[in-house]
């Protein structure tokens, strides 16, 4: 029996409606194809051009839309030139973490054999490993509202045993798919800071009270700075990391640049119920409207998608097009002859997405 899901379309500014367009394209067709789902889109206003436009960066109507939604496609969000008056950015996305508490942001790190990377890695090596950044608290829990007087500023760092033990919980669960699936040790690693603040002390002793749930799976530490030094050295050595938001927001950069650069990072922030899929690169709009956005980092955020409402509908087939299209994607990456301007190609949007489209339905 097929059914339909509906995905809430937030086509975000800058190079973000040129990416979200392939993106969709590919989607829609997949999900015609297919016999167990098919695919529906809603269009969500939102951003910074929204905002200089309305006043608004993030509607209630929009709001609504995400909520009702099987699943969030976000695009890239935001314009430098265009601020609230207090001089922050327009950040919708962080206010639908916030508000939908999607408190596991997903960060996966794919590096396959004959891709392109800074690292000068062994010919026989790859990478895959998954970083978990906690997105709703952390040293983000203040954004907008420290303390700053003349003479000095506060932010302040929170977490909570609430939103912590969930994280962990799907840190594991996560590294149990992927040994499962063949992707993974099953592994994971807290990254913290514990043996300076008394914070990540407390951090740490709840992911060891979940590890202990998992005998199957292994868990084990490392520092922040440390892990920082073995993701260039060693990063073939990683499953499953998982640390707290600013942590996370600065190392899953790292990843990036292990990979090639923001243009193929993609990412999801997940909640209990909801979740948002959207690539790690910024709006871009020195670029915007010329064609020469890269659209991989989209596509892989899409893939991401499918695979989550996969496991949450427990839809083989959603499951098995997500995988399809992560590969079709990495494909293309790895044969290293399309790739867009950022990439060290000159492939534009629109042929670096119609790679994609060959590879994954076999098209002339």
């Amino acid at each position: 029996m097929t059914k339909t899901f509906d995905i809430a379309v937030f086509q975000g500014d800058g190079i973000g409606p040129e990416i979200m367009e392939p993106t969709v394209d590919i989607l829609t067709r997949l999900g015609s194809a297919a016999t167990q789902y098919n695919l529906t889109f809603t269009n969500a206003p939102a951003g910074a051009a929204h905002y200089a436009k309305t006043g608004e960066s993030l509607p209630d109507a929009s709001m609504a839309a995400a909520r009702a939604a099987d699943a969030i496609l976000l695009s890239a969000m935001g314009l430098p030139d265009v601020r609230y008056e207090d001089g922050t950015e327009i950040s919708p996305q962080i206010d639908l973490r916030k508000a939908l508490t999607l408190f596991a942001g997903v960060r996966p790190v794919t590096v396959k054999k004959g891709q392109k990377t800074p690292l000068n890695m062994p010919a026989d090596r790859e990478i895959d490993f998954v970083l978990i950044r906690e997105s709703t608290e952390g040293l983000f829990h203040t954004q907008g509202r420290g303390e700053v007087t003349k003479d000095e500023a506060r932010e302040t760092l929170l977490i909570t045993r609430d939103i912590s033990e969930k994280l962990f919980r799907f840190a594991f669960d996560l590294a149990k798919t992927r040994k499962d699936t063949g992707r993974g040790p099953g592994k994971v690693t807290c990254v913290d800071k514990a043996n300076v603040f008394r914070a990540f002390a407390f951090f740490r002793e709840m992911f060891d009270a979940e590890a202990a749930k998992h005998p199957d799976l292994t868990a084990d530490h490392a520092y922040v700075d440390a892990t920082a030094l073995w993701m260039v050295q060693k990063p073939w050595d990683f499953d499953v990391m998982v640390t707290e938001n600013m942590f996370g927001d600065i190392l899953s950069d790292l990843g990036a640049g292990l990979m090639g650069g923001l243009g193929v990072a993609p990412s999801a922030d997940i909640g209990l119920e909801h979740a948002v899929f959207q690539p790690c690169h910024g709006s871009a709009p020195d670029i915007a409207g010329q064609g020469l956005a890269n659209p991989f980092a989209m596509i892989l955020s899409a893939a991401m998608m499918l695979d989550w409402m996969g496991i949450k509908h427990d839809n083989v087939e959603m499951r098995q097009d997500g995988e399809r299209l992560r590969e079709a994607v990495e494909g293309v990456i790895a044969q290293g002859d399309i790739l867009t301007r950022d990439l060290g190609g000159s492939a534009t949007t629109q042929v670096a997405a119609a790679a994609v489209q060959r590879a994954l339905f076999g098209d002339e």
